[in-house]
Order: C-alpha cells, then structure tokens, then sequence
C-alpha cells in the first residue's frame, strides 16, 4: 500500500514537472502596456482613432507619394524614396501634434490647478471639484474632465476614474497632478489646498522656463528640418530633367541614394537632439 501511494506520488510529480517545461505557457498581458502608435495617438489627442486607420493612411500616402514621382521621373528608385516620405509624413504630423498639445496643455495646467484649489476652499469635495473642470476649467482640458464626469457617476470609483483620466489626457504633467490627488485623496486633504497652491506656482514657473528656452533654440530645429528637406526638393525639381533623374536607376544611382537617405536621418535625429529640450517622461503612468 504504501509503495502504491509513492509510486503515485512519484508519478504526479514527474508529471508536473513535465508540464512545467512541456506545455507552452500564454504569455502575460499587461493591461497599461500599449504599442507606440497608440501611445502617440493619445498623446496627439486623438485617442479615438485606431492605429490600424493610421497604418492605412501612411500606405496610401506612400502609394500616392510613389505613383505620382514615378509618373514624373520614371525612375523607380526615385519613387521608391518618395514613397517612404510619404508613409512617414502622417507619422510626423502626428509627433508634431503630440509636441504642440503638450506646450499648450504645459500652459493651462497652472490655471486648472489654481481653479481646483478655489474649488476646494470653496468647499466642494475632491471628485466635485475635478467634475467642475469640464465646465469652467481650460478650454483644451473640458474634454477629459467631461469623460471623467462621466465615469465618476457611472461606476463612483474615484481611482479608476482617475486611471482612465490619465490615460485620456497621457500628459507628464497630468500624470503629476493626478497622482498628488490620487495622494491626497488616500491620507486626506487635510493639506490640499497649499498643496494645489505650490503645484500651480512650480508648473507655471516650469512652463516660463521652458518657453523661453524652447523659443532660444527654436532656430536649431528649424534648421535642421531645412537642412534635410533641401537636397529632396532638389531631388524632386530634377524629376523634370529626364536626362539628369534616369542615372539613379543604376546601381551607383541607389548606392547615393539610400547613403543620403542614411545621412539625413542621422544628421537630423543628431540635430534635434542637440537643440531641442528634453521631453518629460511619463514616469508615473
């Protein structure tokens, strides 16, 4: 009896230590983490269009980039380059709105600071002050306090509507105001009021800070645009000199071109990270 039950157990565990190594396992899914398009979307403010709709848009900018130099130079490593600035050009137009909404959102955040503090001296509760936000607070913040009006009387969890905040407005300096609320809302606020005080006074001296330093420096990054831009408007005016544009159809023709491409890109991401400031991290998202 008793070698029955050993053997048993000796057979469980081998078997399970077989499965352990033998049954592939699901891997695991963070429910925060998401893909870089999605995370530019919604920093650009577009967090209701799907990445897919901007993956089709980039693709039909490449093929209509492409067609329309091949029609005009017949040269298809010409239009195959003008075909991978088309398909990026959505992309950056994307990262340039996600650039301006923080700067501008950089702006009013001391303002809806200052309009929480008030609120709550004036005696409303953390919850009813942020839900006044969506009627009186910056024009560019209504939008997500309306939706975080919305959850807060939907489901009345004050943190995951706080989350779903975050995730709409997926701002550094969002992130930083949300969790001091998230803080003093949890210990009591007690000390809320000089707190949302100091915030709204380091924000907006953060803010001053930075637009002097951004409007310094401006030049640099505006040069190097230029400074990359240049040699495809030539590229493209030369599309008009059949003569001139065929002689990229050869081996040597590509070898420039793709070692131009290479060039511009490392002189540009080398000049932008020279004279533009450090963007904020989201370290509390």
């Amino acid at each position: 009896m008793i070698g029955t039950v050993l053997g048993l157990g000796v057979g469980v565990g081998v078997l399970l230590v077989w499965s352990a190594f033998a049954v592939p396992r699901k891997p695991r899914v963070d429910a925060h983490r998401t893909s870089r398009l999605t995370d530019l979307l919604n920093r650009a403010g577009l967090a209701g269009t799907s990445p897919r709709g901007v993956v089709a848009v980039s693709l039909a900018a490449a093929l209509v980039a492409g067609a329309a130099v091949q029609l005009l130079s017949r040269t298809p490593p010409v239009a195959v380059s003008f075909a991978a600035l088309g398909a990026y050009l959505p992309i950056a137009m994307l990262s340039g709105r996600a650039r301006r909404r923080q700067r501008e959102l950089a702006e009013v955040w001391p303002e809806a600071v200052d309009n929480l503090a008030s609120a709550v001296r004036a005696g409303l509760s953390l919850p009813e002050a942020l839900i006044q936000l969506g009627h009186r607070g910056p024009e560019p913040l209504r939008d997500a306090f309306v939706a975080f009006a919305v959850d807060y009387q939907v489901t009345g969890r004050f943190t995951e509507s706080l989350d779903r905040l975050k995730v709409r407005l997926s701002d550094p300096v969002g992130d930083r105001v949300v969790e001091g609320l998230r803080i003093a809302r949890e210990v009591g606020g007690g000390e809320l009021g000089r707190l949302l005080r100091s915030l709204s006074g380091y924000l907006r001296e953060d803010a001053r800070t930075r637009s002097e330093l951004e409007s310094r420096q401006s030049w640099t990054v505006n040069g190097a645009r230029l400074a990359v831009a240049a040699p495809w408007i030539v590229l493209l005016m030369l599309c008009f000199q059949r003569e001139v544009i065929v002689r990229y159809s050869s081996t040597a023709g590509v070898i420039v071109l793709v070692m131009g491409a290479v060039a511009c890109l490392l002189a540009y991401r080398l000049m932008v990270r020279i004279g533009r400031l450090p963007q904020e991290r989201r370290v509390l998202s």
